[in-house]
């Protein structure tokens, strides 16, 4: 499946069909971080319940903490 993340075209199995699948996927479960899925800001709660579709965008931001 095609998805439009942070600005790039990247495609991922088939077998992803939701936000928090993705974020496992690319090893992101486990970080502090914001998803916005088409446009809309999801809270956590709503990763594993949020269905992915050929064409969306997904924007990932992480924080990262240094001093």
């Amino acid at each position: 499946m095609k998805l439009h993340i942070n600005g790039q075209n990247v495609e991922v199995p088939d077998t992803i069909r939701t936000i928090e699948e993705l974020l496992a996927h690319f090893e992101l479960q486990e970080k502090m971080l914001v998803v916005e899925h088409n446009q809309n800001i999801l809270q956590k709660e709503e990763h594993e319940n949020t269905e992915l579709s050929e064409g969306h965008k997904i924007e990932i931001v992480h924080f990262v903490g240094g001093g």
